[in-house]
C-alpha cells in the first residue's frame, strides 16, 4: 500500500484531486487506474479527475490530467486554475504562475487571492479549427456549423480544439435529453480520441448559457475549455463578441479571445475544499 497526499479543489463544482509530485521521485504506477479508483464517489475520495503535478524545467510545474473514467486528458481550463490556486497557496506567493502541459505553457495570474476561494485568469491557448489537427475524421478542412449525424439526427455542430477536442452545438433551449446526446457524440466515430461536447444557448452577444458533457467525466457542471470552445465557435459563427460571460448552473466564467495574440483567456474562481491521504494499492 502507498499513502498519497492530495488536495481537493473545485471550480464551479468541477472538482479535482491534486497530487503534488514536484518534490520527490515520480512513482512508477498506473495513474489511469489510480484516477479510476480515487475519483469514485462511493468507494474513493470522489472527483471529476486528478491533476498530477511534476517538475518542469520550463515552468513552475508540469500538469497531467486524468479523468474519472481513468482516461488521460490533454488539458483542463478549470484544472489549470485549481493547480495555480494550489501552487500559490502551498509554496509560492508569486501571482504569476507558469504551468506546462502537452499543449505548451499556460500562464496563470492570481487576480484576487483568498484563503478559500481565489479569482484566477489562465491562458487556454489558441483555438484550432482544422479537422485533421483536432483530430476529427472528415472530408472537409473545417467543420463549422456543419451537420453531424448521430442517433438518427442531423445536428449542426462546430468542431474545434483548444488543447483538447470540442464539439459545440448551439440550441434554443435545453428541453431535450442533452445528457444522452452528449454521451453519444463523445463516442462518435468521427472523433478518434473522443470529444467534449457543449450545448450553448445564446442570451446576447456578450452572454451565453452552457451545459457541458466532458469526455471521460460526463456532466461536470462547468468546463473551462468548454467555455473557451463555445465562445470561439460563437465568434467564428458571427454570433458572439470576443469577451463573453459563460453561465453554468453554479456560476459564471469570463472568456476573452484576445484579437491581438489570438489567445483565449479564461477567468473564474478556484476554491480549496480539503486535503487528506489516500491509501492506494499500487501493485
Amino acid at each position: 500500500m502507498r499513502t498519497l497526499k492530495f488536495d481537493k479543489y473545485h471550480s464551479l463544482g468541477n472538482d479535482f484531486l491534486i497530487i503534488d509530485l514536484t518534490r520527490g521521485r515520480i512513482p512508477k504506477f498506473d495513474f489511469n487506474r489510480l484516477s479510476l479508483e480515487i475519483c469514485d464517489r462511493q468507494f474513493g475520495v470522489g472527483a471529476d479527475g486528478i491533476l498530477i503535478l511534476t517538475r518542469s524545467r520550463l515552468a513552475d510545474c508540469m500538469m497531467d490530467v486524468f479523468n474519472s473514467d481513468g482516461s488521460w486528458a490533454e488539458k483542463s481550463g478549470n484544472g489549470l486554475r485549481c493547480a495555480a490556486a494550489y501552487i500559490y497557496g502551498s509554496y509560492s506567493k508569486r501571482k504569476n504562475i507558469k504551468i506546462e502541459t502537452v499543449d505548451g505553457i499556460a500562464t496563470a495570474r492570481i487576480i484576487k487571492p483568498g484563503k478559500k476561494t481565489s479569482m484566477i485568469q489562465v491562458s487556454v491557448g489558441q483555438p484550432v479549427f482544422e479537422t485533421k489537427r483536432i483530430p476529427m475524421k472528415s472530408r472537409h478542412k473545417f467543420h463549422i456549423n456543419e451537420p453531424l449525424k448521430v442517433g438518427g439526427l442531423s445536428v449542426p455542430a462546430t468542431v474545434l480544439a483548444v488543447g483538447n477536442p470540442h464539439c459545440v452545438i448551439f440550441v434554443d433551449n435545453f428541453n431535450f435529453d442533452w445528457l444522452t446526446l452528449g454521451e453519444h457524440i463523445e463516442y462518435h466515430k468521427s472523433f478518434p480520441n473522443r470529444t467534449n461536447v457543449e450545448f450553448v444557448k445564446i442570451v446576447s452577444r456578450k452572454k451565453v448559457i452552457l451545459n457541458d458533457w466532458e469526455r471521460g467525466a460526463g456532466a461536470t457542471g462547468s468546463s473551462g475549455t468548454g467555455a473557451s470552445a463555445a465562445v470561439a465557435a460563437g465568434v467564428i459563427g458571427g454570433h458572439l463578441n470576443r469577451r463573453v460571460e459563460v453561465v453554468f448552473p453554479s456560476g459564471s466564467l469570463e472568456i476573452n479571445w484576445n484579437e491581438n495574440d489570438n489567445t483565449i483567456y479564461l477567468t473564474g474562481p478556484a476554491e480549496f475544499v480539503c486535503r487528506g491521504e489516500y491509501m492506494y494499492d499500487s501493485r
